[in-house]
């Protein structure tokens, strides 16, 4: 789960973090009203959306030379004329996609006088089961870029958790930093408080761009993005609540009301697949017959009819989907129930695309009976290659 960057901020305030002073604003009375409580006389308004390189976006609804949506504001009617601009309009960036993502949202900042900019993050290496700290002296620049040009301006120190932080990190990350005196030991306790803030929030990954250095030599965090653990959330009933659907695909969000694993993508065919593994072989060899899949979806091994019927609803309801393929392995998950929710869902939503299922284990005979029996056109495959090779020459044959 993401958050906005004021919800960030507050967060690693309560963790004892430096962050500019800022408030939250959904009108633009209120990003002005904010304005007020800053004192001023510079101010930042920033468009809330969860995306990155929002300060080299581009608004849709602008001319092509307007500001993106990261703005220096130098009077509270300079702030009162972005927020007009802004919200409500579409943001582009090189992370959301030409379709871009509304600004519903404003963060009104104090500004701050800057001396340099540095990058800091942690994030869970997987490879390593470590948490990883990654420092740049290149902050607030695209990261990417630098680690594909200069990738030995960026140092990883990786911390075992179960020794937890050690202040020889701390030095390691100042040095890496560039930062001598009284910043030096400044940073040593801020990367120090990132990685309590970092595990105790259960964050999948912490990103400060920039973290800065001010002319009186202060540590900011100037921007911040900050991604959890689904499976934890239950853990932090304050983050749940900072959860913004407005930002997430519909889909996806209906998706979880049902418990099911769902993440579109940009193909045509609609996958419905229990088990992660086996989901992505199936959009692998999917591709490999000459397709695309247009979606993940795990129905999980105890999937109930219900949910397999919402599951099938979820996929048919992306207008990219030309054909859908039924990839079920039964152990827990039974496969007589997956084809009464599969006949049920076809049933109900008028099915006009062709639908290819393969079913093996746990009550197939029984699953097989029930969808031959159904009066609807499904195709059966004998196994995972003969049911790809099935849905992209039927949905070939479609159009």
């Amino acid at each position: 789960m993401n958050v906005h960057e004021y919800q960030a901020k507050e967060l690693l305030k309560e963790h004892g973090i430096a962050v500019p002073d800022g408030h939250a604003a959904l009108t633009v009375e209120e990003a002005v009203a904010a304005a007020k409580k800053l004192p001023g006389p510079l101010y930042v308004v920033k468009a809330q959306i969860h995306a990155g390189g929002r300060g080299k976006g581009r608004f849709k609804e602008l001319s092509a030379e307007a500001k993106g949506g990261v703005r220096l504001a130098k009077s509270i009617d300079d702030v009162e004329a972005d927020a007009k601009e802004m919200l409500g309009n579409t943001l582009v960036t090189i992370q959301t996609g030409e379709e871009g993502k509304q600004v519903n949202r404003l963060y009104v900042t104090d500004g701050v006088d800057i001396e340099s900019e540095y990058y800091l993050a942690m994030l869970v290496d997987r490879a390593t089961g470590r948490v990883a700290m990654v420092a740049s002296t290149e902050g607030g620049m695209d990261i990417e870029d630098v680690a594909h040009n200069t990738p030995e301006k960026i140092t990883t120190i990786t911390i075992d958790p179960a020794q937890g932080f050690m202040p020889h990190h701390g030095r390691a990350v100042a040095f890496a930093l560039g930062l001598s005196g009284a910043l030096n030991k400044a940073c040593q306790k801020l990367a120090k408080q990132l990685y309590g803030a970092f595990t105790s929030l259960d964050c999948e990954m912490l990103e400060i761009n920039p973290l800065v250095e001010t002319k009186d030599e202060q540590l900011l965090v100037l921007d911040t993005k900050m991604s959890f653990d689904g499976n934890a959330l239950y853990r932090h009933p304050k983050i749940e609540e900072m959860r913004d659907e407005t930002e997430e695909d519909p889909a996806e969000v209906e998706a979880s009301e049902y418990d099911l694993a769902y993440i579109k993508l940009d193909g045509n065919i609609g996958c419905m697949v229990n088990g992660a593994g086996l989901a992505m072989a199936t959009m692998d060899i999917i591709k490999l017959n000459g397709a695309f899949p247009a979606n993940f979806l795990d129905v999980g091994g105890g999937a109930t009819k219900e949910k397999v019927t919402a599951a099938f609803k979820i996929i048919l309801k992306d207008p990219a989907v030309e054909g859908i393929l039924v990839n079920i392995f039964g152990g827990i998950m039974k496969c007589d129930i997956i084809a009464d929710g599969i006949v049920a869902a076809a049933k109900e939503v008028n099915l006009s695309v062709p639908l290819v299922v393969r079913l093996e284990g746990t009550n197939v005979a029984k699953g097989k009976e029930i969808l031959n029996n159904s009066g609807l056109p499904i195709v059966s495959a004998d196994d995972l290659g003969d049911a790809a090779k099935k849905i992209v020459a039927e949905v070939k044959q479609a159009a």
